[in-house]
């Protein structure tokens, strides 16, 4: 992704690559930005902000997020939608943008991964991760439904990382890490503890 343009959707949770989510928009500022990109590529900047320990949003350089685009549209008949988005790449803010609208806009750039180290540890590490991931899923009285399909060869720790409980703030800091393995590190022993309390007799966690 070049440098682009972006309406941004601030929200006290935190959108990963290749996850979903559904949305309800009542806000006036938000159901003005969904009028705007519905005709146009559909996508808005979705990024973590928790109002009651931030205060008011501010639009700040250097704020990571995730572009979001909208896959379902259903419009209600008081104004408000309810939408279902899923996340794409992330983006870092490089500049407020002013220009009358009453939702907030910015100026972004891509915010990718650094390269690995080592591919092939990369490679390793995330089939121990998706093995502890499947196991963590056998031992589960149910499965849950829409699981990722989750492949070696690919990027997994976000899709991981969508399917666990975690605080907000948690997932914006795995959100903004830029080193594959080091997300997978985190996501490990969290996989280990809930496999170790299946095993246990304790069942999933809430």
């Amino acid at each position: 992704m070049d440098s682009r343009r972006l309406p941004l959707f601030p929200l006290p949770v935190v959108l990963f690559p290749e996850n979903g989510m559904p949305l309800h928009i009542f806000e006036p500022r938000y159901r003005e930005m969904v009028a705007g990109i519905m005709d146009g590529d559909r996508r808005f900047g979705f990024i973590y902000h928790d109002p009651d320990e931030s205060g008011p949003f501010l639009n700040r350089e250097g704020q990571v997020g995730t572009v979001a685009e909208i896959r379902k549209h259903q419009p209600l008949p008081d104004g408000r939608s309810m939408l279902v988005v899923r996340g794409l790449e992330r983006f870092v803010i490089r500049n407020e943008v002013e220009n009358g609208t009453l939702y907030y806009q910015a100026d972004v750039e891509e915010y990718g991964d650094e390269s690995p180290a080592s591919p092939e540890k990369l490679v390793q590490r995330r089939e121990r991760c998706l093995g502890l991931f499947r196991s963590m899923l056998q031992a589960l009285p149910h499965v849950p439904d829409a699981l990722p399909e989750l492949r070696a060869d690919k990027e997994v720790s976000f899709p991981l990382a969508g399917v666990v409980q975690m605080e907000p703030f948690w997932q914006q800091e795995l959100l903004e890490m830029r080193d594959e393995v080091a997300r997978l590190e985190r996501l490990e022993p969290i996989f280990r503890v809930r496999l170790e309390r299946l095993w246990e007799g304790g069942g999933p966690e809430a």
